[in-house]
């Protein structure tokens, strides 16, 4: 709202909306949370999706949601994302039921580590609370508790962790500095530091990777996703994985404007040519024809694992959460378990291992599904394993070792490995 890119006139049907339901502060969640459920619990359930500009940058919003019920639509906006921000609430008693007693905050850290989300902007919401009264000590309480976490969590926080308070329902220090009420705070507001924001890792010239997020019909097959690597170009050809199937890239839509190329990083909609309904469901990665994505039925992968109910063992089952696919998978055996004293594999292979080990091992899932090493393409090689509603492993694949047209061997098929 505060980048003008919703009128003042929906503001004003979303706050009288939000009074018929006894919630006058919810007015601008309703923004982004769109359906009726989310509206009438007060809860994102699905990921929203919305634009806005700087004078510098163009951004898009994934409002991924909190409540634990929809984690693995949370992972499905984090794993599109090239930097997070953690929305943590000031008001007292509401930050403890987050952080502290089982709440979401901290699984959604590990979760966007382990997604690619290097860049962490943790605003500390909800300063202006009769609670908290923007006092500096409880802001710097709460960032003397989340700090250590996040750097256990694997977060540079010098380089990629940027603290700053906010208030939401105000905008202070959102788009201009929150002035006289906090004449402690010296830093920037959040449109300014998410403008500072660097972001790498992206190679416009690697084999292209798109992983679908969603399809619809109109007019012919439309693929929403996020170009992780590569370009992609209006007219040429692409494979789609893991069904080999060939089409043709119609139109490229970004923020419903149509453009010839998109370079990653860009969220696009894209109309393909020669290809039915069937062959573009959400899991599948649109490639080069040159060097196609791996596909693969079993690989090896480092895990860490976090909490596991009882042994981690050959035969254990959970979700596989991996860039857009989820598939059920299978622990094949394990191959090693590493020292995490010296970070080396111990001379043994074990037979089990336990909650907060690191282990190695192959996994198999029942159907074919787009893969690539993590040393070759980050976010097709990065995943995480859920069992029972829980976060219980996050890994990365270090070996592709089999697929549906037989051995795929050490080398990840696409950026940095030919297919064998």
């Amino acid at each position: 709202y505060l980048t003008g890119m919703v009128a003042r006139r929906t503001i004003e049907k979303f706050e009288r909306e939000a009074k018929q339901r006894n919630r006058e502060s919810w007015f601008l969640a309703f923004i982004m949370d769109t359906n009726e459920e989310e509206r009438a619990k007060g809860k994102t359930v699905e990921v929203g999706r919305a634009h806005f500009e700087t004078p510098k940058k163009r951004f898009t919003v994934l409002d991924a949601p909190g409540h634990k019920n929809y984690v693995p639509n949370m992972i499905q906006g984090a794993a599109q994302a090239d930097a997070g921000v953690l929305v943590i609430s000031a008001r007292k008693g509401e930050f403890e039921t987050g952080f502290e007693g089982g709440g979401q905050t901290r699984e959604h850290t590990m979760l966007a580590k382990t997604l690619g989300v290097r860049q962490l902007v943790v605003v500390i919401n909800k300063m202006d609370d009769p609670t908290v009264e923007w006092s500096q000590a409880r802001y710097d309480e709460i960032v003397g508790k989340l700090s250590p976490f996040l750097k256990a969590s694997g977060y540079n926080l010098k380089k990629f962790v940027h603290f700053l308070p906010i208030s939401g329902l105000s905008g202070a220090n959102v788009k201009d500095p929150v002035g006289a009420a906090a004449p402690w705070w010296k830093g920037p507001t959040l449109l300014q530091q998410l403008d500072e924001l660097p972001v790498g890792g992206r190679d416009k010239d690697a084999p292209l990777r798109m992983p679908v997020l969603d399809k619809y019909m109109d007019r012919g097959v439309m693929a929403l996703g996020k170009v992780e690597a590569g370009t992609l170009v209006a007219g040429e050809s692409v494979m789609i994985e893991p069904m080999a199937v060939e089409a043709t890239i119609d139109s490229i839509l970004i923020n419903e404007v149509e453009v010839r190329t998109a370079r990653p990083g860009e969220n696009v909609s894209v109309k393909l040519r020669g290809v039915r309904e069937e062959d573009v469901q959400k899991g599948f990665v649109i490639s080069s024809i040159e060097k196609p994505c791996s596909v693969v039925t079993k690989f090896e992968a480092q895990l860490m694992l976090l909490e596991v109910k009882g042994l981690f063992t050959a035969g254990y089952s959970a979700i596989l959460h991996v860039h857009t696919c989820t598939e059920e998978v299978t622990v094949l055996k394990l191959t090693g378990e590493i020292d995490k004293k010296t970070g080396k594999p111990k001379p043994r292979k074990p037979m089990f291992v336990k909650s907060n080990a690191i282990c190695t091992a192959i996994l198999e899932v029942p159907q074919s599904i787009c893969l690539e090493r993590f040393a070759d393409q980050q976010q097709l090689g990065r995943f995480t394993l859920r069992d029972e509603g829980r976060s219980i492993a996050i890994g990365k694949v270090i070996r592709l070792v089999e697929g549906p047209r037989g051995d795929v061997g050490g080398a990840a098929g696409g950026a940095g490995g030919d297919k064998k």
